[in-house]
């Protein structure tokens, strides 16, 4: 009789072991690991963590420091290393053997300014037709496009910034078409390429155009747009299509998450019944003689083998778009909507086209008419990025006042001054000293603090890189300018620039050049 039940239990794939040994352990099959929809193309995040840079340690002494946000330190230290700053106080700062020690005595010290509307770099010195590379002036809506594969890292005007104390720009395209492309954030630090200089953990900026612009462009050519209503109708058919896109790949992913839901019940299923075989497995190899049961089971798992569950194919997901998907990032919020425009009725139609098709506009560009329209930008966290008296270069530029952004600043809004130029973006300390100065001689409530702010710390918040810069503060960026006179004086010219605790200005040379065009022009 052992015979024949040591046979049988052979049979079932189990070795039987003498009285008081233990069989080892069945294998257990592992429970599948849950399976997910490939996200859309416009999902697609870039690595969070931000590099930190080396960077010597380096201790600004004895400052007065503007702190960006209004604030004010006397007898200031900063400690910039590894591309941060890791302290700032009063009084004594901390010491270190090998830290390098600036006295700015007598001197003024700010966060690096920022210029949020700029075209270096894709409009880059000298201008001339084979530099132009800022408009995609061959279809209305150009949304794919992106400024950083047109910038030129060795454009001369970069240097010239950084001497002017900018440290962070973002590049767009022009303003030809309804939507004109992405743009880029971007460090000035010394590189070859606008990969290197790209500003890690920004987001993207998506470049728009109402009013003049679009109509005048495709108008000349007899095509759409050739008015205002027709720029409106453009883009409303873009954000559109785009959020046809969305629903599709959100149908898409239904689908394919009901398919890959069932796929893992299935391997889930088989895995149990696997498990629950191998433990009668062993029950049954723990017997001595023979057991109906373990021959019964034998017989019904011969007959009802486990297959291994098998995905099979799922529908293809929505075509690529890449216009499109850009749209539908911003749409989603994943990328900042940055809008030209000039005539308050345009902004406000530009509002409203945001309410119909799902749209939060984030700074509106230019903007020379946003007094008219104050207390809705203020009451709706639209900022403005415009110059300080720019007047009559266009029709719908005429109604332009040098107080627009000490209103705005009383209104409680978010002002800030850009320079959309190669030569303004040198001095935007002077210019944002002839804005707030505008608003004081006409009664208006603002103070020089008001006018740092509208190059440093809101325009981080324009480009959504105000956690990261903007401000003096212990763990933000390096980017630290050390001024001469007053940083709002005419005088003021910029000593030192540091950008991510590196030195771009010494003395007030470049202490190192970053385009190699004009090293032999010297």
């Amino acid at each position: 009789m052992r015979s024949i039940a040591a046979l049988a239990l052979t049979a079932l794939g189990c070795a039987c072991a003498p009285r008081g040994v233990a069989s080892p352990p069945a294998a257990t099959a592992a429970r599948p690991a849950a399976r997910t929809p490939a996200l859309p193309p416009w999902h697609a995040q870039t690595s969070g963590d931000r590099p930190r840079l080396k960077s010597p340690r380096t201790v600004i002494t004895n400052a007065t420091a503007y702190l960006g946000d209004g604030r004010e330190l006397k007898d200031a230290f900063i400690v910039m290393e590894d591309g941060r700053i890791s302290a700032m106080g009063t009084g004594a700062p901390p010491t270190s053997a090998d830290q390098v020690v600036v006295d700015a005595r007598g001197k003024y010290v700010t966060p690096g300014l920022i210029d949020i509307h700029s075209h270096l770099g894709v409009y880059p010195m000298p201008r001339v037709r084979a530099h132009s590379d800022g408009n995609e002036a061959t279809g209305p809506v150009t949304a794919e496009v992106r400024a950083v594969d047109s910038f030129w890292a060795q454009d001369p005007g970069l240097d010239r910034a950084v001497l002017g104390g900018v440290t962070t720009i973002q590049a767009l395209p022009g303003s030809a078409n309804l939507v004109g492309g992405l743009g880029v954030t971007l460090k000035l630090r010394r590189a070859v390429s606008a990969q290197a200089m790209r500003f890690a953990g920004a987001p993207a900026g998506l470049k728009m155009a109402c009013g003049e612009n679009p109509k005048r462009v495709y108008g000349a050519r007899k095509q759409a747009p050739s008015t205002r209503m027709g720029n409106l109708a453009g883009q409303r058919a873009a954000f559109a299509k785009a959020r046809r896109l969305i629903l599709e790949w959100n149908r898409w992913r239904k689908k394919e998450s009901k398919r890959l839901q069932e796929y893992d019940q299935a391997r889930n299923d088989h895995a149990a019944a696997l498990r629950d075989r191998q433990r009668e497995r062993a029950r049954c190899a723990q017997k001595t003689e023979r057991d109906r049961r373990c021959a019964r089971l034998q017989e019904q798992w011969k007959a009802e083998p486990l297959k291994e569950p098998k995905l099979e194919p799922g529908d293809l997901p929505p075509a690529r778009d890449p216009g499109s998907e850009v749209l539908a990032a911003a749409l989603e919020g994943r990328v900042l909507v940055h809008v030209h425009c000039y005539r308050a009725d345009d902004m406000s139609n530009m509002l409203g086209l945001a309410d119909e098709v799902g749209l939060k506009i984030r700074v509106f560009h230019h903007a020379l008419e946003a007094y008219k329209i104050r207390a809705v930008l203020a009451t709706r966290r639209v900022g403005i990025a415009t110059w300080a008296d720019w007047w009559g270069f266009k029709l719908e530029a005429y109604d332009a006042i040098p107080e627009n952004l000490a209103l705005m600043q009383t209104a409680g809004g978010i002002p800030i001054l850009h320079s959309d130029s190669a030569e303004g973006i040198r001095r935007l300390n002077q210019e944002a000293s002839k804005a707030v100065h505008a608003g004081i001689n006409s009664g208006l409530r603002v103070v020089a603090g008001d006018a740092l702010a509208w190059i440093t710390r809101n325009a981080a918040w324009g480009l959504g890189i105000d956690r990261y810069t903007g401000t003096l503060a212990q763990g933000k960026d390096a980017d630290v300018v050390i001024w001469d006179k007053p940083p709002l004086s005419v005088y003021a010219k910029a000593e030192h620039v540091f950008i991510d605790g590196l030195p771009r200005v010494t003395n007030y040379k470049l202490a190192q050049r970053g385009s190699d065009f004009e090293a032999t022009h010297e």
